[in-house]
């Protein structure tokens, strides 16, 4: 390992110690480093403007952070346990490429607002990421809809068969919910979107260090004042963003709950594209929805990290080394929760209806509360009303195409008012998709 940052003439490093505390952060640090080598180039930017680098050692600070982008994403260097961590990999290599210059970099900054701002432009980046997937899911399931308002699809309440319901008013209700995603994951951003570098360790240092120039130059939208919030703001910030995360990741979760039926073979309303099913190792006969259920349980994984977040939380004001392990948990939870929705607009394009199986599915007491409503409406109490259509021989088959014209209240199947919902994506920046292939 090279040599500690923190490491002084007579103290005695205990390689198990040591490996216990570094942990998985060398690892870990992969995701984070090209947005640590950002920073530190807005860092050494700053170090000019104030006197503690020239204008030569800031150029060669900021070539030698090019090259160290490069070789990462290309390969040619390898964040691994030849290092602490991975802040302690850009300010080796500086030192080895550039000498004092390269020692100079760590001037006015600690570890501690190092990692915080390269994981709050990180958080920035998959929020902004989560917002297009909600969007683009919502577009999809909009426009599907619009092409299939009239398409009936029994309607369940406690998995019974309860009302004639549409594919239009089930793909309406996932529009809606990702639209309400999309926005939680853009208010989210905005409310993280806070410089916490020149902070240092939470208490400032005695240098005017240029933090609106750094504010700016890495794109926040403003600075976070207090330099002991800023430290106070970690694990904060990043609970708000697994929740926004986890809003999303319920309805996948309940979405996938509803594929999981409908596609087994008691109902046999829905075939998946192909390649979101696996074979059975044993039962040649199978093919199974296993996409859609890890989809299902990938909200566990969400839901795990945001309460080991909050669990971490349990401190008194200022850093505490506990707060490492909050790394693990923001990247496990969008590893998974991400990589689930980024398959869920392909699944929403290419599922197809079976209208046979969900025609058959409809039984007369489907039309019970029809006939309720339209007995009210020709002047029965409605009590009386359901008493009445409460009577099998009253029930007979009815007519679903003309039971979901009628049912004419906003937001049902006779007026889905799908507009709305087209103005509020649209405002979102989304937009609904062409019409899906059949």
């Amino acid at each position: 390992m090279t040599q500690l940052l923190w490491q002084k003439p007579g103290v005695q490093v205990d390689e198990r110690i040591q490996h216990f505390c570094a942990g998985a952060d060398v690892i870990l640090d992969r995701e984070f480093l090209l947005f640590d080598i950002q920073a530190s180039r807005a860092h050494a930017q700053g170090l000019q403007m104030i006197g503690i680098l020239d204008a030569s050692e800031l150029d060669a600070i900021e070539r030698e952070l090019a090259t160290l982008a490069d070789d990462f994403a290309s390969g040619r260097f390898v964040l691994d346990e030849t290092y602490e961590d991975g802040h302690s990999a850009i300010e080796a290599r500086l030192i080895d490429r550039l000498g004092d210059a390269g020692r100079k970099i760590h001037t006015g900054r600690s570890r501690n607002d190092q990692v915080l701002v390269a994981t709050r432009l990180w958080l920035k980046d998959r929020l902004a990421r989560l917002g297009e997937l909600c969007l683009e899911t919502a577009g999809i399931a909009l426009t599907r809809a619009d092409v299939e308002s009239g398409l009936p699809l029994p309607g369940y309440t406690h998995l019974q068969r309860a009302v004639v319901s549409s594919a239009g008013m089930w793909w309406s209700a996932w529009a809606e919910a990702f639209i309400d995603n999309a926005a939680r994951a853009d208010d989210t951003l905005a409310w993280v979107d806070a410089n916490p570098l020149g902070s240092a360790a939470g208490y400032g240092v005695n240098l005017p260090l240029a933090r609106e120039h750094t504010t700016q130059a890495l794109g926040f939208g403003r600075m976070q004042v207090s330099a002991t919030y800023a430290q106070l703001s970690r694990g904060k910030f990043e609970m708000a963003a697994i929740e926004a995360l986890s809003s999303g990741m319920l309805d996948l979760r309940r979405l996938a709950w509803d594929l999981s039926l409908f596609t087994s073979a008691e109902l046999g309303f829905v075939t998946l594209p192909a390649q979101y099913t696996t074979g059975s190792s044993i039962m040649p006969n199978k093919r199974n929805p296993d996409v859609i259920e890890l989809m299902r349980a990938s909200y566990a994984s969400v839901a795990a990290a945001r309460s080991e977040i909050e669990q971490l939380l349990s401190l008194p004001s200022g850093y505490h080394r506990d707060l490492q392990f909050s790394k693990g948990a923001i990247f496990h939870a969008f590893g998974r929760g991400l990589g689930a929705l980024e398959l869920l607009p392909d699944l929403l394009r290419n599922l197809e209806w079976k209208p046979d199986a969900m025609r058959a599915a409809l039984e007369p007491s489907m039309y019970a509360t029809d006939l309720a409503v339209d007995l009210a409406r020709a002047g029965t109490p409605f009590r009386e009303a359901y008493r009445q259509a409460a009577d099998p021989a009253r029930w007979e088959a009815g007519d679903a195409d003309a039971s979901l014209a009628a049912r004419v209240s906003p937001g049902a199947s006779g007026d889905l008012r799908l507009d709305l919902l087209r103005e509020r994506l649209h405002a979102l920046g989304g937009q609904a998709e062409g019409a899906p292939q059949t």
